[in-house]
């Protein structure tokens, strides 16, 4: 994973942060969390994935290395009975990490700021950081069928602890909210590819549900 540590390094100094022996130990503090073992979709595969679509389209944003540490700790904590809780605690965890690196307060309340963009996915008209952001993060909805059946199944597998009809209720729950978003995607290149095999890809997860 030293490629990862080499991209966290790399957006934290772009943003700020000191050079020294405690960035690369926040870089493998935050990989030691993804790698949890409870974690099944939100692992360090999510993390590279969503890392990928912010670099590949970095042109996009305004400041993408604050996208790319937004991304470094959108799930960085992650416990599938904290329901909500979880983007709070991961934007509180990034405020203290980034503020500890030297990382400009104005900065660190930015990628705060993105990171709790992730719990809805709703992004204002020309929030560009935002809006890559949280293309990214739902980037999986647009990939193959087969592809997308790997995540549906990894999903559930986080959520082991919850019966299959309660599942069944809260899943449908939050896909009937995606479907409801006005789009998926907000930014015009990304959406023009990925809307609709998205939308197609949730309604047919849905109605396997119903």
């Amino acid at each position: 994973m030293t490629e990862l540590i080499d991209r966290w390094m790399a957006a934290a100094l772009a943003a700020g942060a000191a050079d020294g022996p405690a960035l690369t130990a926040a870089g493998a503090d935050l990989l030691t969390r993804w790698r949890e073992p409870h974690r099944r979709y939100h692992t360090a595969h999510h993390l590279r994935a969503v890392l990928d679509v912010v670099d590949r389209h970095a042109d996009l944003a305004d400041r993408p290395e604050r996208v790319a540490l937004a991304a470094w700790t959108h799930d960085a904590v992650y416990d599938p009975r904290a329901a909500d809780a979880n983007e709070r605690a991961s934007a509180e965890l990034a405020g203290t990490l980034l503020t500890g690196l030297g990382v400009p307060a104005a900065t660190v309340a930015e990628v705060r700021r993105l990171v709790l963009l992730t719990a809805g996915h709703r992004t204002a008209p020309g929030d560009r950081d935002g809006a890559l952001l949280c293309d990214a993060d739902l980037a999986v909805l647009a990939t193959p069928p087969e592809v997308y059946d790997g995540y549906a199944a990894a999903i559930r597998a986080e959520y082991a602890h919850v019966p299959e009809a309660d599942f069944r209720t809260g899943r449908a729950r939050v896909l009937d909210g995606l479907l409801a978003l006005p789009a998926l995607f907000r930014l015009p290149p990304l959406a023009a590819r990925w809307e609709e095999p998205a939308r197609a890809n949730l309604r047919r997860e849905l109605s396997g549900l119903r």
